[in-house]
């Protein structure tokens, strides 16, 4: 398998060229994540005159975990740039309502460009290079219509058919792995998996919040939509793990030692050092109890 290539520019994001949109479009509850509420199209107490954020050097610390965990995509700049042309909420408040509902569709379909543009770099997907052309050029007009145009896309039904394809391309490249693991959609919260060879796992949609993931095999297991909040990658090896993005790693918990996908950046709060025990002295994982967290996978 060939390693994923770097994603263009205009699906990353560029918040110098954004109008704040995710600091005003998208709605938060006081919680563990953030720390206020914060209603859907209100503009977040931090955004400042230049759409810049007051407090982003202190973000985790400030109690907005939340806004460090996100990425557009590239869907920002991409609204605020080219679907309204460059004129910002402030200068035009009459069109607030229709970029603030704009900008979550969009970003929705940037995440699948960024998920189509991996596949297409899969050397054992080259069969379906064809239709992944044509769902990447598809998706790209989808995000390039008007804001009416926009806000008529039924993405469900789009993601259903790009996610089907993206399976394809993953079972394609897991299938050089014997004996790969099936947790599509499991409920591993807390799952003790430290050292756990999941090389070529289906791990899509799998709850791994809180999972020791230390010193884990993630190469070539696909973590499409894997929940990995707060889950221990200190020392694991993701060097071509499937569909992974920095949205899920910046939620994650990792070290120096965590081995990453050249597209991806290392999470500046990850310790410098590496924080896992030499491998001589890691234990295998112990089986999750019948009934435990990990033991039942949820139904899709």
């Amino acid at each position: 398998m060939t390693e994923p290539t770097p994603a263009p520019i205009s699906l990353l994001s560029d918040c110098g060229s954004c109008f704040g949109l995710c600091c005003v479009a998208l709605p938060f509850a006081a919680g563990a994540d953030f720390a206020v509420d914060k209603a859907a199209g209100t503009p977040c107490r931090n955004l400042q005159t230049d759409f810049g954020c007051g407090i982003h050097a202190q973000l985790r610390d400030r109690g907005f975990q939340g806004c460090t965990v996100y990425d557009c995509f590239g869907a920002g700049q991409r609204v605020s740039q080219v679907t309204f042309g460059g004129r910002s909420w402030r200068e035009a408040p009459e069109d607030t309502r229709r970029m603030t509902d704009v900008f979550p569709v969009v970003r929705q379909l940037h995440e699948l460009l960024w998920y189509l543009t991996e596949a297409l770099s899969y050397e054992p997907a080259r069969p379906l290079r064809a239709e992944l052309r044509r769902a990447l050029a598809e998706t790209d007009r989808l995000a390039a219509g008007t804001p009416a145009e926009i806000l008529a896309v039924d993405v469900p039904a789009h993601r259903q058919e790009v996610s089907e394809l993206l399976l394809k391309a993953s079972e394609l490249v897991r299938a050089a792995v014997p004996r790969r693991k099936e947790h599509r959609g499991a409920d591993l919260f807390g799952a003790r998996l430290r050292g756990a060879d999941l090389r070529g796992a289906n791990l899509r949609g799998a709850l791994l919040v809180a999972a020791d993931l230390s010193g884990a095999d993630l190469r070539t297991a696909d973590l499409i939509g894997a929940d990995l909040r707060d889950a221990n990658l200190a020392g694991a090896d993701l060097t071509d793990a499937l569909f992974l993005t920095q949205a899920q790693l910046n939620a994650a918990r990792g070290d120096a030692a965590t081995k990453l996908p050249p597209a991806l950046a290392r999470p500046t709060h990850w310790p410098a050092t590496a924080t896992t025990p030499a491998a001589a002295d890691r234990r295998p994982p112990r089986k999750p109890r019948p009934g435990s967290p990990g033991s039942r996978p949820r139904r899709r």
